[in-house]
């Protein structure tokens, strides 16, 4: 597929920017009206480190993280910032499980956490056939409650270790019991992005060195089979829609419809688009986390849940 001709043909948009405002005017095409009308993308605060792993609650209250300064911030659905959590275990992905839970890849210790309403935490995993993980990075709960995350290889500072105990840069999964940690893809160079269908049939991940992403057939047991390249795009985050479209990061976001073709992008005006959820109060918020700032954008469509 010529991707070049695609993005001509499948973007017939422009966007504007005003330069004395905080306000990014995009504008879609009639076939893909993803954004709603009139809706601009704000900056929220710009005032953080590095912000990254954006989860929605079940009232749509997003939750993200500032992972320099260690911390998980909150955003409400009213529109106030506010901090969450302190000593966040360098938190990096992060999502809601069914019970209300807050799931984390702390990074700082190369775990799997778990947050529950009342802040208290529970490691749920550290380590992959006694070897310690390479870094968690980005997770997606199924249907069953099991736990897919990838797991890449990015050395950290404030690691004591600097070299890998798991040589693969792999994508495992947690069962829904958490007794059991299978590998569940290990041919990819560095996996990164994660997001699955509510109704755990199919999971995406972005291969963000090989740029590249995927899609696979989830199976009964939790197992993928089925590898089929979704993209020639990685990213680094990723989301999904209530019509099945994903949505990369990486320079700006980039929109593909389920067959893999590109529909739309989004410019921000910012040199990293980390990573992207919806939310708000009917879940219709894009939230946007990008380098020091945090974005929202008004849509047409709902995040699939």
């Amino acid at each position: 597929m010529n991707h070049s001709k695609l993005k001509i043909k499948t973007l017939p948009f422009f966007v504007i920017c005003f330069a004395f405002t905080n306000f990014i005017y995009p504008q879609m095409s009639k076939n893909h009206n993803l954004i709603a009308k009139g809706a601009v993308l704000t900056k929220l605060s710009d005032q953080y480190s590095f912000t990254e792993g954006p989860a929605a609650d079940k009232k749509g209250n997003i939750y993200f993280t500032d992972q320099p300064n260690n911390r998980i911030i909150k955003w409400s659905v009213d529109g106030v910032l506010s901090v969450y959590m302190e000593n966040a275990g360098r938190a990096n992905g992060l999502y809601f499980d069914r019970e209300g839970n807050l799931l984390a890849c702390a990074d700082e210790k190369n775990e799997i956490w778990k947050i529950d309403p009342n802040k208290k935490v529970t490691v749920l995993l550290n380590d992959f056939e006694g070897k310690r993980l390479n870094g968690p990075n980005d997770l997606w709960v199924d249907p069953k409650g099991g736990i897919y995350f990838t797991d890449p290889f990015y050395k950290r500072e404030y690691w004591k270790h600097t070299s890998k105990e798991i040589e693969k840069e792999s994508v495992y999964y947690l069962s829904p019991d958490k007794s059991k940690i299978t590998n569940v893809a290990s041919d990819l160079i560095k996996p990164n992005g994660i997001i699955g269908t509510s109704d755990g049939k199919i999971l995406y991940v972005a291969d963000i060195e090989a740029n590249k992403t995927y899609s696979y057939k989830i199976n009964n047991d939790g197992s993928l089979e089925e590898k089929t390249l979704f993209t020639e795009s990685g990213s680094d985050g990723m989301t999904i829609d209530e019509s099945g479209n994903i949505y990369l990061t990486g320079k700006g976001i980039s929109i593909f419809n389920p067959k893999g073709e590109k529909i739309a992008h989004i410019d921000v005006n910012e040199p990293w688009t980390a990573n992207v959820c919806f939310g708000g109060k009917k879940f219709k918020t894009l939230f946007i986390t990008a380098g020091k700032s945090v974005y929202t954008l008004e849509m047409n469509v709902r995040g699939m849940k």
